[in-house]
């Protein structure tokens, strides 16, 4: 994983958002602490988050 890119809700000002390096395994982060770490997540289980959270 190495494509990260942070959420398109992000507002550009430096706030805090979640990036993401999707792949079969996606990898989510905290963009202000990547010291820390990433969760790794199945890509269906990651394609049926957004989907729930889009309400879809």
């Amino acid at each position: 994983m190495t494509d990260w890119h942070k959420s398109s809700y992000s507002d550009g000002r430096g706030g805090n958002c979640v990036e993401v390096a999707e792949g079969a395994i996606t990898g989510v982060r905290d963009s202000q602490n990547r010291k820390l770490g990433h969760l790794d997540v199945p890509a269906v289980e990651w394609t049926a988050l957004v989907s729930a959270v889009r309400g879809q």
